[in-house]
């Protein structure tokens, strides 16, 4: 049975009329509703052909029928036009963006906040693996005359910072020589490399008379950095799953909460991941627990190399085309947004 022309457009109507609608469809609607030029009952016959090919699927409870996974991914390859943000929307996200761009992790959990907005599905973000990522300095600041505060930054836009207790009073001017050494030691260089380091060697004839706040500081730079390159996983608006209908089956709901709380088993799912857009889409997740669920991906860069991942996740009904380019057109925000300039890198040597 060939999937010709006319099938195609009653098929098309169907996944459009049915992702807004969220009720199954039938022919009298398909006939009021769109030009096909055709009878109700040529429509019907068509229908019943489409369900014999396995594109749509017929609710027990309706006359209607509604897309099947293979429709959706039909759909989403060959039938899906691109969907063209607003100018408006466009410059909000940009304004949103920019305003939290002082560190990597502050901006990425507010991309994730303000996907959900958009979207009204719940969204998440993964920060990227910082395997690679490069220090940038390291900051040794006085709060009282017993606590500092080990600031370090990496390139990425990474900033860790850590509250230390002191044994014994310090002097401002040794914290100032201990950053200005550590930053010395380190700039450049990956957080990977820096863990296989000898500090304490390192650094020795640089801090020998300040052995007893180089006990405190260097077990904690250790710490710290091995603390950044850890993946963070942040995920919003779970509260919008209540307003989609596919979820007013309390169970479903239910199941969808107990899936994305395994945060580790979602941010192994993202992590292996490829890279640029990706939609999966139902019965194509290896995973069982996702297999009611459609999850769309975008990936962005951070200075053109690191690479964490934005996106979302909610029934297989959803408004992939718009959806889509709010996720490409966020990436490509961050991305602009954390790629240094030939100048900004001159500037930092």
């Amino acid at each position: 049975m060939d999937l010709n022309e006319r099938k195609l457009r009653i098929l098309q109507a169907i996944i459009s009329d049915f992702i807004h609608s969220a009720e199954p469809v039938g022919s009298r609607t398909l006939s009021r509703k769109y030009d096909m030029g055709i009878s109700p009952a040529t429509i019907r016959n068509e229908m019943s052909d489409l369900e014999e090919m396995g594109f749509l699927t017929h609710p027990h409870t309706s006359a209607g029928r509604v897309p099947s996974d293979k429709a959706y991914r039909l759909y989403v390859n060959n039938l899906m036009q691109h969907y063209e943000l607003p100018e408006a929307e466009k410059q909000v996200i940009k304004e949103k963006l920019s305003a939290n761009i002082q560190e990597l992790d502050k901006t990425i959990e507010h991309a994730a906040h303000l996907l959900s907005e958009l979207t009204s599905l719940t969204s998440f973000a993964i920060t990227p693996r910082k395997d690679e990522d490069r220090l940038k300095y390291i900051n040794i600041l006085p709060v009282d005359e017993n606590t500092v505060v080990l600031m370090i930054v990496a390139e990425s836009g990474k900033v860790s910072n850590t509250a230390l207790r002191m044994r014994d009073p310090y002097r401002a001017d040794r914290l100032e020589l201990l950053s200005k050494v550590l930053t010395y030691n380190y700039k450049g260089k990956t957080i990977s490399d820096a863990l296989t380091l000898d500090v304490i060697k390192d650094v020795k004839a640089d801090i020998e008379a300040m052995s007893l706040l180089r006990e405190a500081i260097m077990p904690n730079f250790l710490s710290t950095l091995e603390h950044m390159l850890d993946v963070e996983l942040y995920m919003d608006g779970l509260s919008n799953i209540f307003s989609i209908p596919e979820y007013n089956d309390i169970e479903r709901a239910r199941l969808f909460l107990e899936m994305v709380n395994h945060r580790d088993r979602i941010t192994d799912v993202l992590l292996n991941r490829d890279s640029g857009v990706m939609i999966t889409i139902g019965d194509e997740h290896t995973d069982e627990v996702m297999r009611d669920c459609s999850l769309i991906t975008a990936t962005y860069r951070i200075n053109g190399k690191l690479m964490g991942k934005l996106g979302v996740i909610g029934p297989t009904r959803m408004k992939y085309d718009k959806v889509t380019s709010i996720i490409e057109y966020m990436t490509e925000n961050i991305s602009n947004a954390f790629q240094l300039t030939e100048g900004e890198e001159e500037n930092d040597e």
